[in-house]
């Protein structure tokens, strides 16, 4: 069955939408309460068939603690519109190059978070221009390429979209038993037919190519230690996409803060949002307020 968490247990949040010099992008945008010191803003994004909607449990606790909390559906991903059948707008610097619009379109500087391909995409934009950035952290995002498994995974998923509607698709992923984390939007937030509405608003040149990229990603480590920039590196503590241990090595590469969330798996903010929160804060918590 798909994990999703019922409606019932959910915030109110309500999508607006945030221009750029991009274009427009879908977004959950929460501010910290009225009368709070304003400690800085925070840029969320989801990863590989995720959507903003993966860090609706973090929004509140991270405003709660000073800081605006931006969650942004990335172009085609969800409620952000974008080519159904053209891969090059979703090239890496293409989608980069979005997250820098983005980060200036909701006051800059900014702590950007990036989750699972999220991540890979963060790190493009920060190696691309790092002034619009007080911190990057990586949620569940690895130094390079997927692991063996879930690289079956992705290409499955390619091939079958290669010649399936993704309202086909979708009913394949539940007659077979949805995979889970990255091959798969088996996790999520909302009920069956919401993630179902999810799935199907995803432009197919986006799940296209971005599964390309996970694929096929080189290890840019070095590069980003090069940066002048915090690091943070956070996950669950089991992870079949990029396996722990090298979380923890990219890690030490960085020099970076290394949070680990005890009996999450890949997608910690969903698993356990309220430790994953406080790990966000309190990262964010050390670096002066510019």
């Amino acid at each position: 069955m798909i994990t999703a968490l019922s409606p019932a247990h959910l915030p109110e949040l309500t999508p607006r939408r945030l221009l750029t010099t991009r274009g427009e992008f879908a977004v959950l945008d929460v501010p910290p309460p009225a009368g709070a010191t304003v400690r800085g803003t925070v840029l969320l994004l989801p990863g590989y068939t995720g959507s903003k909607e993966d860090f609706t449990l973090v929004l509140g606790p991270l405003a709660a603690r000073g800081y605006r909390a931006v969650a942004v559906d990335g172009r085609g991903q969800h409620g952000s519109d974008g080519p159904a059948d053209d891969e090059s707008a979703y090239a890496q610097d293409e989608l980069a190059k979005d997250v820098l619009a983005q980060a200036r379109g909701v006051d800059a500087p900014v702590h950007l978070v990036g989750h699972s391909m999220g991540g890979q995409i963060a790190r493009a934009a920060v190696l691309l221009d790092h002034s619009p950035f007080r911190s990057l952290t990586l949620v569940s995002s690895g130094a390079a390429r997927i692991s063996a498994s879930q690289e079956q995974r992705v290409t499955l998923l390619r091939d079958a979209l290669a010649v399936m509607s993704m309202e086909e698709c979708w009913e394949a992923i539940l007659a077979m038993g949805p995979p889970e984390e990255v091959g798969g939007p088996a996790r999520g937030i909302g009920g069956p037919e919401q993630l179902r509405k999810r799935w199907l608003s995803t432009k197919p040149a986006q799940l296209l190519a971005t599964g390309r990229q996970l694929c096929g990603e080189p290890d840019r480590v070095a590069e980003l230690a090069a940066v002048p920039l915090p690091f943070h590196v956070l996950s669950g503590s089991h992870d079949d996409t990029w396996p722990v241990p090298g979380l923890d090595a990219m890690a030490r590469r960085l020099e970076a803060r290394r949070t680990v969330v005890e009996g999450a798996g890949h997608t910690p903010m969903i698993d356990h949002p309220t430790p994953t929160a406080q790990s966000l804060a309190d990262f964010f918590d050390t670096l002066a307020v510019r």
